[in-house]
């Protein structure tokens, strides 16, 4: 059954692919990632008609969160958790975020351990991209698809109805955990791409959502295996590749010298299994994307942790002195948009 799967996989070489073999044999010495880039756009013009222009949100979205990708300059992805933490990563100026799972199930006061059903993430995105334009593109945790191939395209498809300009696909065996956990299993190579081949094949119904694929091998099989599953990942057409939790710097140059033809994320996961490194570090190394998801939501924990010890003590200057000015607070949340909007109706007249 594998080899016949295997078989099949093999005849789905993506235009992209073929493009960038052609590419590096006309123009000798021009580097592969500009090779990359450029059969990217030969891949859309050989398997596509000319996109239309975005109509909505999403829409807009994906194509803010493709314009990014092409560009040569690392991009800073703090993750967010619900539509405040959105919006914050918005008023910074953040270029993207991505919706945490790991934050999504705290927030709901749950650990990151398969625990929380699709409805519920969707619901969440939908929320999270209702809070900001489409400027700010999302990508959105899909785990592992929440079941089989058919559940993946299902999952693709109902994140990019929720507003996401981004899913990410991952090879781990339910109930997945955190990937910066021990206990973790993979799935067998031929589930691994089935899961990317309907992640992929779900993207043309899907406004032509950006696909991250996602592996967990080196934890249970080596780095090895790890290269190989992204190798196939790209092969079947994957936009972005990430390899969770590689242990050293070492293993971070190692992936992007074997896959950094293709737009790499980094998980920069603060006392995690992986080296934490400043951007430019990750740039020099080849990496396109450097995720930072629990930054934010460790912060505010560690926020409210603190502000509960000094509210004890009940001297409330000591509490002042941790907040934002409530008229920050109430611009953050909407007030001021939503006064100047009421206002404007309050004003209307009868004809105008």
């Amino acid at each position: 059954m594998g080899f016949i799967l295997q078989t099949r996989w093999t005849r789905r070489e993506p235009a992209h692919r073929r493009a960038l073999d052609a590419a590096s044999d006309r123009r000798p010495g021009v580097s592969t990632r500009a090779c990359w880039r450029a059969s990217a756009t030969a891949d859309r013009a050989t398997s596509s008609p000319p996109a239309a222009a975005p109509r909505n949100q999403q829409q807009q979205a994906v194509a803010h969160l493709r314009q990014l990708l092409a560009r040569p300059q690392l991009l800073q992805m703090p993750c967010c958790f619900d539509a405040l933490s959105a919006r914050m990563i918005h008023r910074a100026g953040y270029p993207l975020t991505f919706m945490s799972g790991f934050g999504v199930a705290a927030t709901l006061g749950l650990p990151d351990t398969g625990l929380v059903s699709y409805a519920e993430v969707q619901q969440r995105a939908r929320e999270i991209t209702e809070a900001i334009p489409p400027t700010l593109p999302v990508i959105g945790d899909g785990d592992t698809g929440y079941g089989n191939a058919m559940n993946v395209k299902r999952t693709v498809r109902g994140f990019a109805r929720a507003g996401l300009a981004g899913v990410l696909i991952e090879d781990q065996l339910n109930p997945k955990r955190c990937g910066h956990t021990r206990g973790k299993s993979v799935v067998d190579r031929d589930e691994a791409l089935r899961r990317w081949a309907a992640a992929v094949d779900a993207r043309a119904t899907a406004d032509d959502i950006v696909v991250v694929a996602r592996t967990d091998a080196v934890a249970t099989h080596g780095l090895d295996e790890a290269l190989w599953r992204m190798q196939q990942a790209r092969r079947l057409g994957a936009d972005v590749l990430f390899v969770e939790a590689p242990r050293t710097v070492d293993d971070l140059q190692r992936i992007a010298d074997a896959l950094g033809d293709m737009p790499l994320l980094a998980n920069m996961i603060e006392n995690g299994m992986t080296p934490v490194l400043a951007p430019e570090q990750l740039q020099q190394l080849g990496y396109r994307i450097a995720a930072y998801p629990l930054t934010l939501l460790s912060a505010s924990l560690r926020a409210m942790r603190d502000a509960l010890q000094v509210l004890r003590t009940g001297r409330p200057e000591e509490v002042s002195s941790l907040l934002l000015d409530f008229a920050e607070t109430r611009d953050i949340v909407g007030f001021t948009e939503y006064d100047a909007d009421s206002e404007r109706y309050r004003q209307m007249q009868a004809g105008e």
